[in-house]
């Protein structure tokens, strides 16, 4: 049942799932292995946690349908060039570029979708993406190794994850959470290890920390996407979309504690720009579903 009380535990948990996944830069660069690998472990330790999830809901871990298989496709297409992104540039760069998945969710749910934003809505989300620009375009004391490169690929994940945000939210109609993210989980992981071997990548740590990273990549993937994925089935698309912005705050925030990567003063005015519009874009999407 739909309502004020459960959109907001809906969103609740959404806001959850973005900060645990803003953790997910931070963990790649500690796994010691290849960029293609880290997803590879990410998939494979989240795996289990992902059946155990599958085959407690109520309609099991079943087969997979057509749509979560194309959301694996994506998901795995988002994996690469996001992991290779945070290879050669900064933390906060490769997370906030990579967040322009916004733009390819309420433009493909508005042409294909019928699913048209209202004006408020519209500006809230510019708004979120100048933030979100702001941020990436600001210089920070990391030392990238190669930006431009590194930039280009964490940008063309805002392609990859927003289509497989679409798929999920259309796969969540009619099939439980468990079970979406279980199966773009196993078939996505193939893909991934194949990427690795075909690109020569270093496959597993080298030491006990870089295990450690990898398990907690899978499980930052099996609550932080799997919190994602159940609240796509109860709240607008677009307007989920919008809120995951907060990941490159957090993001952000940890490549600053951790890496040194400095925050400058128009960093930081960007995202309270960036968190401005989320908020915004949440209100006018709440007040568009009541008119």
């Amino acid at each position: 049942m739909s309502g004020p009380r459960n959109d907001l535990r809906a969103l609740a948990v959404l806001v959850a799932g973005a900060c645990i996944i803003g953790f997910s830069p931070i963990l790649v660069r500690l796994a010691e292995t290849g960029p293609a690998a880290a997803g590879f472990w990410r998939l494979a330790f989240a795996a289990p946690i992902l059946w155990l999830m599958a085959a407690r809901s109520a309609d099991g871990a079943g087969r997979p349908s057509p749509l979560t298989a194309l959301a694996a496709l994506f998901f795995a297409l988002d994996l690469g060039f996001w992991h290779y992104g945070i290879k050669y540039t900064s933390v906060a760069n490769a997370t906030v570029l990579s967040n322009g998945a916004p733009i390819t969710v309420v433009a493909f749910a508005w042409i294909f979708l019928r699913q048209r934003p209202g004006g408020l809505f519209l500006a809230a989300l510019a708004g979120a993406i100048a933030g979100a620009v702001v941020m990436a375009l600001a210089k920070s004391g990391g030392a990238p190794v190669n930006q431009p490169l590194g930039d280009a690929l964490s940008l063309s994940t805002a392609l990859w994850y927003g289509l497989y945000v679409l798929a999920t939210a259309q796969a969540r109609k009619t099939e439980s959470t468990g079970r979406v993210m279980l199966w773009a989980t196993l078939l996505g992981a193939p893909l991934m290890a194949l990427a690795a071997l075909l690109l020569g990548e270093d496959f597993t740590p080298a030491t006990w920390a870089g295990w450690a990273a990898c398990v907690g990549l899978g499980v930052m993937h099996a609550t932080g996407q799997g919190a994602v994925a159940w609240s796509l089935g109860r709240l607008p698309t677009a307007t989920a979309s919008v809120v995951m912005l907060i990941q490159p705050v957090v993001a952000a925030g940890l490549g600053w504690v951790l890496f040194g990567e400095h925050i400058t003063p128009l960093q930081g005015l960007g995202a309270v720009v960036l968190l401005a519009g989320v908020v915004l874009a949440q209100w006018a999407g709440r007040k568009e579903s009541l008119s």
